[in-house]
């Protein structure tokens, strides 16, 4: 394998695993964004190959017709499972997280449409939670200025650009997910059983893929990277 994110000689710990969430539509995209090409690879392959930098093993959630003709590039001592998901993304994180063993200590949940997540962002992420938070989630200051639509500005010094890897310890992200709750994100779970979210330095470059505009910008990243 070649490329920054194919490199899993990091600090990978058999006791993290990822879980990664690679359902949707593609509405907006016009198809399957988690599987198009990204300059030589698939969109998800970029985004398993970041994770497995800190990973023991990567659970990888897809639509149900995709399962049986799904396949990625194995990554030496890293396990890699292909599973269902559900008809929520929620869903598809509890689906997940039925295959990830029962003694790890700190899951991860990352959205395959963010496939330029470096394994830096995820080392930063376990680390956080290693330290004895409950739930770590990047983000990044809001740079734009927003808008009320009855009218008004949003002081976006009070908001934040929430991105994946999300990280948990592992018993508190599988009761949060007991409930059944769906929410956005799983942090929001979290936070439904009364417990903290702490929040790290996210990436700029770590855009949530949703339409060709933000594969192209993910074309650049990655050939910036790559020179």
């Amino acid at each position: 394998m070649s490329g920054p994110n194919a490199d899993c000689s990091g600090e990978r710990g058999s006791n993290v695993w990822t879980v990664v969430v690679a359902g949707g539509s593609g509405l907006r995209f016009g198809e399957h964004k988690q599987f198009v090409d990204l300059v030589g690879k698939s969109v998800v392959q970029r985004s398993v190959e970041a994770a497995a930098a800190v990973s023991g093993g990567v659970v990888v959630a897809i639509p149900e017709s995709f399962v049986s003709a799904f396949q990625l590039a194995d990554i030496d001592g890293c396990a890699i499972e292909i599973v269902a998901g559900g008809s929520t993304r929620a869903e598809s994180v509890r689906a997940g997280l039925r295959t990830v063993p029962d003694d790890a200590e700190v899951i991860l949940v990352h959205d395959a449409a963010r496939p330029m997540a470096s394994p830096d962002l995820f080392g930063r992420v376990v680390a956080a939670v290693r330290s004895g938070n409950d739930a770590v989630v990047p983000a990044v200051p809001v740079t734009d200025t927003i808008r009320h639509r009855d009218g008004g500005v949003v002081d976006r010094e009070m908001l934040l650009l929430v991105q994946t890897p999300q990280g948990f310890a592992a018993n508190v992200l599988r009761e949060a997910h007991a409930t059944g709750a769906d929410a956005t994100d799983d942090a929001s779970l979290v936070e439904l059983i009364g417990r903290t979210v702490t929040v790290v330095d996210g990436e700029p470059e770590n855009l949530k893929i949703t339409n060709p505009t933000d594969l192209t910008a993910a074309e650049a990243v990655v050939r910036q990277r790559e020179i």
